[in-house]
């Protein structure tokens, strides 16, 4: 994921259009920051916030 985000950054703005651009920017490629991200803004567990990320990355 890491080496794709500048190119996923947009599409991760229009999958979790609640997340800001400072936080996409924090996350900076890493899974384990975004899942938490998703976890705390969506309110997901953090096995919703994984499979939401898995499908994502396979998607992209």
């Amino acid at each position: 994921m890491q080496g794709n985000w500048k190119k996923m950054t947009g599409n991760v703005k229009a999958k979790w259009g609640e997340l800001t651009d400072d936080e996409i920017a924090e996350v900076d490629g890493d899974r384990e920051a975004l899942e938490g991200k998703i976890q705390a803004k969506y309110g997901k567990t953090k096995e919703e916030a994984k499979k939401e990320v898995d499908d994502f990355v396979n998607a992209n």
